[in-house]
């Protein structure tokens, strides 16, 4: 087994730097979300613009629950229209809980906030982390089987059990979050992911992570990796690009409703699991 990556933000800035390219990058926003517009720009990623679009549930509700998570994803579509005179090489539902929850099917090439989570761990070597999230417990436990299942093991979790209001979570309240890890198993763990795109965890990463002495991974920062890999010509399957261009070019195909037009098909279909 590998030593897992050091620094999530140093990886970032590594990706940063080998930028081949201008990576144009969808975001679909639920409705009530201010942190991801809030950080993703303060990663200070030279060679990725963001494009945000924000996603109304029918049922017209925050809290996360099963009219919540379905809503948010049925709602991606109508969303990815407004997105659709630009040529987007990749596109986030910025929401991590809506990732394993829910099979609803999302537009052709959008990822969740929790698919790209699960590949920064894989790019940090992570495979044993603890885990910690504003979520309901059932929600947190719901997740670490998730991760689970997909060859993460959860060492241990703790949550603050609140189903709404994570802009508004202190970090002292992120603090104790993370203090109320099991502390063997946040020792065996070799990462500690901040689950959730909602709470502003931002400031915390490197005081955190300093404590630890091991990474710690946000939802956010996970969606800043995605990004910046794709500004260096990689796609979410690890494969390349087919083109790679100077940072200031972006002529590859764009995903979403514009690709869909300009190859005459037809709008809808399963997205990445």
């Amino acid at each position: 087994m590998r030593r897992p990556y050091e620094d999530p933000l140093r990886l970032l800035a590594e990706y940063d730097e080998r930028a081949l390219r201008t990576a144009h990058v969808g975001v679909l926003l639920p409705w009530a979300n201010v942190a991801v517009e809030t950080e993703l720009p303060r990663f200070g990623l030279r060679h990725v613009v963001f494009h945000f679009a924000r996603l109304v549930p029918a049922s017209r509700t925050t809290a996360v629950d099963d009219a919540f998570w379905h809503g948010l994803r049925e709602a991606a579509s109508p969303a990815m229209e407004s997105l659709s005179h630009i040529p987007l090489d990749g596109v986030l539902l910025a929401c991590t809980s809506a990732g394993f929850t829910s099979d609803t099917p999302l537009p052709t090439g959008v990822v969740t906030a929790f698919d790209v989570l699960r590949e920064s761990l894989r790019l940090l070597g992570a495979e044993r982390v603890a885990l910690s999230a504003p979520y309901p417990k059932d929600v947190t436990r719901a997740e670490a089987d998730a991760l689970g299942r997909a060859g993460v093991e959860v060492t241990e979790w703790s949550a603050l059990d609140l189903e709404d209001g994570y802009p508004s979570v202190t970090p002292d309240q992120i603090r104790s979050v993370v203090r109320a890890i099991p502390p063997e198993g946040l020792k065996v763990a070799q990462a500690l992911v901040l689950s959730c795109t909602g709470w502003h965890t931002q400031e915390l990463l490197g005081e955190i992570q300093a404590v630890l002495d091991k990474p710690v991974v946000s939802s956010n920062v996970a969606m800043a990796l995605y990004a910046a890999r794709l500004a260096t010509g990689v796609r979410h399957d690890g494969r390349h690009a087919p083109e790679a261009h100077p940072a200031t070019e972006h002529t590859h195909p764009p995903v979403g409703p514009a690709r869909r037009r300009a190859a005459g098909g037809q709008t809808g279909g399963r997205g990445e699991p």
